[in-house]
């Protein structure tokens, strides 16, 4: 996939509106452990920046998603990743199911104000005992008249100390694990008071301070029945569409870390030992270029990606190889980055430091990269009925789970 000029003046706008609007504050929301979703959305909603992909009719700009990737790769250049994420979030993982299934009532109740940055949206899948485990998520909404009652608790939800909404995946049957489950837009917030039922407790992380998450509780949650999301019982498939846009997203945000390889390479000519500058250090310079070469490679898988995707091909298997990559990239790109600097790279106010913090989450959230592992592995046909399934991605500290069926 090569970006037109239409791309390029879109990612203009983004990395302008970054440098005005977003990098001048993040040292303030990173100590506050929180960014204000509200404000900074509405500024973003204004711009169409929210509503990508997302049809005309709702307030999108109804492009195809090679724009949203061109979008998360631009956003990607904030200089707190936990900013970059809560808005992949709002537009690439709350809210595709309900712009693709959705109800035309639902979509102008809750997707039309979240692409207008009215509204904050948060997307519940994990729980303490469930994360790519999907299919083993004990939450659950049963019908009650023309209302589903929710209880549960969903965990590592991003945006969630301050979202209007939660698109909430829950058991709605007894049936097969894989069938019982629908997608339900669930209000966390209502005339401004918090939903009756409804509580938050807040995670510290190690990194991506600026993002606020939170585990989520329902106690006897009513929500009306049209807040499901298209079909009862096709929720886990709903999500598993949800996941591929969620991997593409973060894997192209992640291609902001050349940004490193550059202010590394800026630091270490201006920094002297010996007598020269340790630029001149020839170990260093091939690992700068070889880290750029990977970085170059993962674009490619990214951009190769997104065109079979928006032609309507599957992507699974590719999705998950960018995401498994971009995840052990960042990380392994921010750890020379930080080596290279010495010293002032391990203080904590250096940025490099909190870039390793920050990229550290993509080979654990979002499924961790044995999971990817083991997606791809399936794809290409390698597993056997007596193969064990992946460990279950549950948050940090997770430990395996054998038997666990997985999210593709």
């Amino acid at each position: 996939m090569l970006y037109t000029t239409e791309h390029r003046h879109m990612m203009d706008s983004i990395r302008r509106f970054i440098a005005a609007e977003i990098d001048p504050f993040v040292d303030e929301w990173e100590a506050a452990e929180i960014f204000p979703a509200h404000e900074l959305f509405k500024k973003m909603g204004n711009l169409g920046f929210l509503g990508i992909t997302k049809p005309e009719a709702y307030g999108g700009l109804g492009l195809d998603f090679s724009y949203a990737v061109a979008a998360a790769e631009a956003m990607g250049h904030a200089r707190a990743q936990g900013v970059a994420m809560g808005i992949g979030v709002q537009s690439n993982m709350a809210t595709p199911a309900l712009a693709a299934f959705g109800s035309d009532e639902l979509k102008r109740e809750f997707l039309a104000p979240a692409i207008a940055g009215d509204m904050v949206a948060s997307i519940g899948v994990s729980e303490q005992g469930a994360g790519s485990d999907v299919a083993s998520l004990k939450t659950r909404a049963r019908r009650d008249g023309d209302d589903y009652v929710v209880s549960g608790a969903k965990m590592w939800i991003t945006n969630g100390m301050q979202a209007d909404w939660i698109c909430l995946l829950c058991n709605t049957s007894d049936g097969p694990v894989h069938k019982n489950k629908s997608l339900i837009i669930v209000p966390l917030m209502q005339d401004g008071q918090r939903t009756r039922g409804v509580s938050v407790q807040k995670i510290r992380k190690f990194g991506m301070w600026s993002s606020d998450t939170a585990q989520v509780f329902f106690d006897e949650v009513r929500v009306p029945v049209r807040h499901r999301i298209g079909e009862e019982g096709m929720g886990f498939i709903y999500q598993m569409k949800q996941f591929q846009e969620e991997r593409l997203d973060g894997a192209a945000r992640r291609l902001s870390a050349m940004a490193w390889i550059q202010e590394t390479a800026d630091y270490l000519r201006q920094r002297h030992a010996f007598g020269k500058p340790l630029l001149d250090n020839q170990f260093i310079q091939y690992k700068l270029a070889e880290l750029k070469t990977e970085l170059e490679a993962l674009r490619a898988l990214i951009y190769v990606a997104t065109q079979t995707y928006v032609e309507g091909g599957d992507v699974v298997e590719l999705a998950s190889m960018a995401k498994l990559k971009a995840g052990r990239l960042s990380r392994e790109i921010a750890d020379w980055c930080m080596q290279f600097q010495g010293g002032m790279g391990y203080t904590w106010d250096n940025p490099v430091s909190r870039a390793y913090r920050d990229y550290r989450l993509g080979s654990i959230g979002g499924g961790a990269d044995e999971v990817m592992l083991m997606v791809i592995a399936r794809q290409m046909g390698l597993t056997t009925t007596s193969s064990p399934a992946p460990p279950s991605e549950d948050g940090p500290g997770a430990s395996p789970n054998p038997a666990a069926p997985v999210r593709p």
